[in-house]
């Protein structure tokens, strides 16, 4: 890694992540704890657990980019599912907070990583066999699953009170 001036690109890729995130932020907002545990749809998901499963994802893809591909296969699958629930050990303000430093450090790392640095994939059915990503592809990808992720707890905040991220 080195440091590097923020370039437009850079500069793009930060606002898109910090606009994503504010969207899931702001939807989890003034929720109360049975709220953020509620499951409104058919979904097993929950506006607090989408909070906690995109801080996850996000840290996981931190160490991909840090540590290569074999940080991301985890050592327990069964806690994996985990990653989409509050626990009871879990609050929302925690797993909120707890993804604003992940977030900060995903931010330096859009700062200072080599964009154009390849890592492979690591071995997994939903990656294409021998594949490498860049540091950008990461970055984009976190944008993507960020958005997506932040639209179903709009839906699922809709369906809780009423409230939308927008309109």
């Amino acid at each position: 890694m080195s440091t590097t001036a923020l370039t437009v690109e850079r500069t793009d890729i930060l606002e898109s992540l910090r606009k994503a995130r504010y969207f899931l932020r702001h939807t989890a907002a003034g929720l109360t704890e049975e709220q953020a545990r509620t499951r409104s749809t058919v979904s097993e998901l929950t506006v607090g657990g989408l909070v906690k499963h995109v801080a996850a994802t996000e840290l996981g893809w931190q160490r991909f980019i840090t540590e290569g591909p074999a940080s991301m296969i985890p050592d327990d699958y069964s806690a994996w599912a985990d990653d989409f629930r509050l626990t009871d050990a879990d609050t929302l303000d925690g797993v909120l907070a707890r993804y604003a430093e992940i977030a900060a450090e995903t931010d330096r790392l859009v700062a200072t990583t080599d964009l154009d640095a390849e890592t492979p994939l690591p071995e997994a059915p939903w990656f294409e066999a021998g594949a490498a990503w860049t540091a950008r592809r990461v970055f984009q990808h976190l944008i993507a699953e960020t958005a997506q992720h932040a639209g179903h707890a709009d839906i699922i905040r809709e369906s809780i009170d009423g409230q939308k991220s927008m309109g």
